[in-house]
């Protein structure tokens, strides 16, 4: 492995290694977490290139991918549609309660499952997971209870380093690597 998050703890490491599903809160996660209105009251939202294709490297590679978020916003359900995630939960108060209903649905253990998040409504469903991330600008009281955090923020390329993380951890980054040699 590259120097390149070398210093994950081996815990994490081996708890990476059995993700079959990457679960991701929007604002704060996929986003800075700033909301944009226009004048005419539009929503706008800003996601990351990098972190695009993270999401799309997950499923390449095998792994699902989520977005489960408490606001509704058609910026996200866009930006779900342009990477091809079929898994898409908005307005959901009750994250744990829909991440339990997808597990079901996809007959996957809850610790074959990482979320993250960034802020007190991702903490229930980040309980339940084998994975629980928090990127760099989590709110400490969601920090302290994640197995791991992002050394980049939310919107920032947080989710692209949780996607090397699972792709290292399960031994395919090298080989993602020289796919684009």
């Amino acid at each position: 492995m590259s120097s390149y998050l070398a210093d994950v703890p081996a815990d994490v490491l081996a708890r990476a290694a059995k993700i079959r599903l990457a679960v991701f809160d929007v604002d704060g996660t996929l986003t800075d977490g700033r909301l944009w209105y226009g004048e005419d009251g539009h929503e706008a939202k800003i996601f990351h290139v990098h972190d695009g294709l993270g999401l799309k490297l997950l499923q390449n590679n095998g792994i699902q991918v989520a977005i489960l978020s408490a606001r509704i916003s058609h910026p996200v359900a866009l930006r779900a549609e342009e990477l091809d995630i079929a898994h898409v939960y908005q307005g959901q108060n009750d994250k744990r309660a829909c991440l339990h209903e997808l597990l079901d649905a996809l007959k996957l253990a809850p610790d074959q499952a990482a979320f993250v998040g960034d802020d007190l409504p991702d903490l229930p469903a980040m309980s339940i997971v084998g994975l629980a991330v928090a990127v760099a600008n989590a709110h400490p009281w969601i920090a302290e209870r994640a197995h791991w955090q992002t050394r980049r923020s939310g919107g920032m390329g947080a989710a692209r380093e949780v996607a090397d993380l699972l792709l290292i951890a399960q031994g395919r980054a090298d080989a993602e690597r020289e796919r684009w040699r």
